[in-house]
C-alpha cells in the first residue's frame, strides 16, 4: 500500500499542478509565463508542483465558475429577452358598444 501512494502522490499532484497551470487566470501567472510552468511542472513533476501551488500562482487563484444569476429575474439578458417577445397592447381604450 505504501508503494502505491509513493508513486500516486506525485502523479496526482503533478496533474493537479498541470490542469490548475492550464486553467488559471494569465492575470494570476507570477513569475514565469504559463509556458514555462507547464514546462516545468512536466519535466520535474514533484518540485514543479509545488513550486507552481506556491510562487507560481496568487494565492486563492484558481478555477472559478463565472458568476451568474441566481434566479431568472435576476438576469437582465433573460429580462430584455422577455420585454423583445411580450406582445404590446394598444394604447387605445377597448371600444364597447355603448347601449
Amino acid at each position: 500500500m505504501v508503494r502505491i501512494l509513493l508513486y500516486a502522490v506525485p502523479v496526482i499532484l503533478g496533474v493537479w499542478a498541470l490542469v490548475d497551470c492550464a486553467q488559471t487566470a494569465k492575470s494570476d501567472v507570477r513569475k514565469l509565463p504559463r509556458a514555462a510552468w507547464i514546462l516545468i511542472i512536466l519535466i520535474a513533476p514533484i518540485i514543479g508542483s509545488l513550486a507552481w501551488l506556491t510562487i507560481g500562482r496568487r494565492k486563492g487563484s484558481g478555477p472559478r465558475p463565472a458568476p451568474r444569476p441566481v434566479a431568472p429575474d435576476d438576469d437582465p439578458d433573460f429580462l430584455r429577452d422577455l420585454d423583445r417577445k411580450k406582445p404590446r397592447r394598444d394604447d387605445k381604450p377597448d371600444e364597447t358598444p355603448s347601449s
